[in-house]
Parts: structure tokens; C-alpha cells; sequence
């Protein structure tokens, strides 16, 4: 009993293994991971897109915890896809390289023997020929020169030929499923090593450098990289234009940007780019994208003791055909010693901004999405904004709680076009000065993004390969005429008075399933037999051999 318990377990263990490294098991854990994919495709996901998930959450609350605690929101990072990767990897290495060592083996030994009884093959054709059974060998060496060839001859002087043809049909699938290895591989590697950064840039000359995290507005990496050691290189926007149709609906965006990578952040030469949609930058082995822009409304406040403060800060577009934007733009009180009494008389200038303004009443909205009439609609809050809190809070509005709760209160609303002031209560005034554009770029850092290709494009090379080539065999056997024969003598006629002949069986056997070799055979028995054809001279002299009639 002590001993058996350890064979069941290595039984267990070996047919286990056997299961997963067999190719049922890799097709099926390939569908299953095709499958695992589609909440990735369908569903928003954290890493990706955190605004539409927590939409998802607003309009599905029940549904969206069901989800998120399974990790359909964290699809490519949950431990359940990781599992299938991981399973899949390891049973197409279990199922491949034993089929290598089999198809090494397949390469170096010879086709197979000559079947004793051809008439048996799917593929059959036989005959007798004009010519000897050595000139019809060399015929036959000749014909089959691209395939592989093993010959034999028996004591009886009979002739046979064992050959063979698409071994590259393996070749292709062990190059296809090794590709897809080794795509798992580099997307995997990728997933590692990758980060991925958004920034928004001041279109004015404004710029930044990637040289830390803290130069981004968000930042997403891989789990090796700890946001140290960034691909050195730095931006700066001079210019953003964007040309829009008759309809509103955009022709073409520019980006006017100068660049340093490498060495040539030490003596400061710029270089030009031309960024567009579909024509990033590559430098220093990373892409800067251009994904988005809008608006960036300016507004100088004056205190009641003088001084000023202007301030930039985008807004973000809540309608896209005609760019009509949200934001808030956030000022402290200058000269104030008291910090308590500095954080009670924080401003906010929230509302909306039209790049082409269109009035309903004192309704703002927006009509086209170029600069045609610029304005705002406004209201002003004052109290506390909480901006010296630990918490961090959106540039794009204010805490609403803060509202709520009235430590912020609305103290005007006005609609402002360019160069137009409001005056508070205080004294303190606050005019629209203009508005610029602003960009958004996207930084991506794949380092196996090439090997991915290479092993996408091997998938397509291999696949198409063991698709369109079809693994066939081909057998002969080519006896003497015995002497006197009434086939030798009419062999003999039709020859011209040659003496001599042979009599040819031919078989055939497609080691595919596919459809063809029929036809390839039919015409290669015919050549070998000369069905129907007028005898041709071979490059050697030799009549192509002739079917006795």
C-alpha cells in the first residue's frame, strides 16, 4: 500500500502533464484566453479609463461591484487571465518541443519504403514504358529532382523510389506556434517593463521634460519600473492649430513642437517635429502621441490692495463637435500673513467656456469649434477652496461638499467676453484677458513593441505556410520486361526498334487532408507514364518515356 500511493501520485502527475502539453489542451486554453479578453474590449477599465468606469459605477452600481470584485474592470492584471497566460505558455512549450525533436528526426531519416501492394493507395496509376528500366530511372531522378528521394533495387533488377515533398508544412506550424510563444512572451515582457504617461501643454512655448513622474498628470507603469531612470528627453509646444470643416468637424490638428533626447540635452539643440494624429515622435526610445486639446481660458484678478494675479489653467471640453468646456480656475489671496484668514478668502472661477458663443437669454452654449466670439460664463465662489489639504482635488472643479457646507459661497455670475470685468463686493475685480490652446500628449514606453511585430508577422509567415503547403508521398516501381514479351515487342515497334522496357506502378498518398493533390499526381503519373503526350526531348538527349499501346 506504502508503495502504491507514490506510483498513483507520479501517475496522477505524468498524465496530468500529458493533458496539459497536449494540442487539444493548447487550442482550448488559446480560446479560453481569447475569451478572457473580451470584458477587457467591452468593459472600461481602471487602467485605461478610470472617469468611464466610476460612469459605469453611477449607472450600474449593483452590476459594477459584481464586476469589479471578479476583476472585469482590471482584466489584463487580474490573477484569473494571468492564470490562462500562464497555462497556455507552458502547455505550448510542453507540446512543441517534442514535436521539434520529431520533426528533426522527420528530416533526417529517409522517406518510407515502397509498399509492396501500390494498387492500395488512395493515388494509383501503372504502365509499361518504352524505355529501359535505367533510362527510365534517370527520367525519374530527373522529374523528382525537388523532392525527397530514397531509391532501392532488388535482386531482380526491379527499381524503386520512395519520395516525399512538404516538410515545410511543419516547419510552418512549428514556426506559427513558436511565434506565438514568443508573442506571449514580449507581450508579457511588455506589460513589465512598459509605462505610459498623459500631460497636458500650454500651447505658448510651455514644455516639459520625462524625467519623473511628477511631471505628469497621470502616469501608468509596468511592475518594474518605479518611475527612476525615464528615457531622458524633454518637449516644448510652441504652437497648436487646428483646422475645422464647414460642419464643425475637424480637418486636421498640428502641433508645432521642439524636441531633446540624449545627448543633445546638455548643449540645448532643439529639433522641429511636426506632430499629428497619425505621426508621433519617436525619440530616446519612447512615442509622444497627440491625443487631445482645448481651451485654456485666462483671467487677471485684481485685489482691493492692487495687486494682481493672472492665471492659465485648462478647461476641459464637455462637448467635442463644438468644444464647449467646463473648469475652474483657482486663485489665494496675496499679502495675507494670517493663513487661516488666507484659506477663507481662496476665489474660484468656475463655469463655462464657448469658443463660438451663442446666447439663449443668459444661457451660454456654443456653436462652432474654432475662436470666432470667445466667452465665459462665470460664477465666482469665495471661502475655502481646501487647496492646502493633504487630499488632492480635480483642476477641473471645485469640491462640491465645500458648497455644501458653506465654507464656499457664489458671490457672482456674469457672462464675460474677452476683455470684460466683474467687480465683487469687496472691490476685487476679475477680467477675461483671452484664451490660448492647450495639448494633450501621451508618452509610451514599449520596449518590446518590435519584437512584437516580428513575432506577429512570423504568426502570419507560419500560419499561411501550413495552410497553403500540403505534405504528400509519392512511390515507384519500375520492373524489366522479361524478354520475348508481346509488351516488349511492342514496345520495341513503338520505340523504333529499341529493345528493352519496363513496366511502372505508381502510388500516391497525401499525408493532409487538403484538397489538390489529385490533380498533382495525375499529371505527374502522366509525365512519368507519357499518357497521351508526344515523347519530348529531356535536356540530356533522353525521349521522355512513352505508354506502350
Amino acid at each position: 500500500m506504502n508503495t502504491s500511493v507514490p506510483r498513483r501520485v507520479l501517475a496522477f502527475l505524468r498524465n496530468t502533464w500529458r493533458g496539459l502539453t497536449s494540442m487539444r489542451t493548447a487550442l482550448v486554453l488559446l480560446f479560453l484566453l481569447a475569451l478572457a479578453a473580451l470584458p477587457g474590449a467591452l468593459l472600461p477599465q481602471w487602467s485605461l479609463n478610470r472617469q468611464n468606469v466610476e460612469t459605469f459605477y453611477d449607472n450600474h452600481p449593483t452590476w459594477a461591484k459584481v464586476l469589479d470584485s471578479i476583476g472585469a474592470f482590471n482584466v489584463f492584471s487580474s490573477v484569473w487571465f494571468a492564470a490562462i497566460y500562464v497555462l497556455l505558455f507552458v502547455s505550448l512549450i510542453g507540446c512543441l518541443v517534442p514535436r521539434s525533436a520529431e520533426y528533426l528526426r522527420q528530416l533526417r531519416a529517409r522517406p518510407v519504403r515502397t509498399p509492396r501492394n501500390l494498387e492500395r493507395m488512395p493515388h494509383h496509376a501503372a504502365g509499361t514504358v518504352s524505355l529501359s528500366p535505367d533510362e527510365m530511372s534517370d527520367f525519374t531522378r530527373r522529374r523528382l529532382r525537388r523532392w525527397r528521394v530514397s531509391e532501392n533495387t532488388a535482386e531482380d533488377g526491379t527499381r524503386t523510389f520512395s519520395a516525399e515533398r512538404g516538410y515545410l508544412r511543419e516547419a510552418g506550424n512549428l514556426v506559427f506556434h513558436f511565434a506565438l510563444v514568443g508573442l506571449l512572451i514580449t507581450v508579457g515582457g511588455d506589460q513589465l517593463m512598459r509605462y505610459e504617461g498623459q500631460v497636458v501643454v500650454q500651447a505658448d512655448g510651455s514644455g516639459f521634460c520625462n524625467s519623473g513622474t511628477f511631471n505628469y498628470d497621470s502616469f501608468d507603469a509596468g511592475l518594474t519600473v518605479d518611475g527612476t531612470n525615464l528615457s531622458p528627453f524633454c518637449v516644448r509646444l510652441n504652437d497648436f492649430d487646428v483646422r475645422y470643416l464647414h460642419s464643425g468637424q475637424p480637418e486636421r490638428f498640428h502641433a508645432d513642437i521642439e524636441y531633446q533626447s540624449g545627448e543633445a540635452l546638455d548643449n540645448g539643440d532643439w529639433k522641429s517635429h511636426d506632430l499629428r494624429v497619425n505621426n508621433p515622435l519617436r525619440t530616446a526610445g519612447d512615442r509622444v502621441y497627440l491625443t487631445g486639446n482645448g481651451y485654456t481660458p485666462t483671467f487677471t484678478v485684481t485685489f482691493p490692495d492692487g495687486t494682481q494675479r493672472t492665471k492659465k489653467t485648462q478647461w476641459q471640453p464637455v462637448d467635442t463637435t463644438t468644444m464647449l468646456s467646463q473648469g475652474a480656475t483657482k486663485f489665494d489671496r496675496p499679502g495675507m500673513s494670517n493663513e487661516q484668514r488666507r484659506h477663507n478668502n481662496q476665489l474660484a472661477i468656475t463655469g463655462l467656456f464657448a469658443p463660438t458663443a451663442s446666447l439663449d437669454g443668459k444661457v451660454l452654449s456654443s456653436r462652432f469649434p474654432a475662436l470666432r466670439d470667445p466667452m465665459v460664463a462665470v460664477d465666482v465662489l469665495k471661502g475655502q477652496l481646501g487647496l492646502a489639504g493633504d487630499t488632492g482635488q480635480s483642476i477641473f472643479s471645485v469640491d462640491q461638499s465645500l458648497i455644501d457646507s458653506g465654507k464656499l459661497n457664489r458671490v457672482a455670475r456674469e457672462n464675460l467676453a474677452v476683455g470684460d470685468t466683474v467687480r465683487l463686493d469687496d472691490g476685487t475685480t476679475i477680467r477675461f484677458d483671452g484664451v490660448q490652446r492647450w495639448a494633450n500628449l501621451q508618452v509610451s514606453h514599449n520596449p518590446f513593441q518590435r519584437y512584437v511585430l516580428v513575432f506577429a508577422v512570423a504568426i502570419v509567415i507560419g500560419l499561411g505556410a501550413s495552410l497553403s503547403i500540403k505534405r504528400r508521398r509519392i512511390w515507384l516501381r519500375i520492373k524489366p520486361l522479361a524478354a520475348g514479351s508481346n509488351d516488349t515487342d511492342e514496345n520495341a515497334s513503338a520505340a523504333g526498334g529499341t529493345t528493352g522496357g519496363a513496366s511502372v506502378e505508381i502510388g500516391g498518398l497525401a499525408r493532409t487532408d487538403q484538397a489538390g493533390y489529385g490533380e498533382e499526381f495525375t499529371k505527374l503519373a502522366d509525365e512519368l507514364l507519357g499518357s497521351g503526350a508526344e515523347p519530348t526531348a529531356d535536356s540530356s538527349g533522353t525521349d521522355s518515356p512513352g505508354r506502350s499501346s
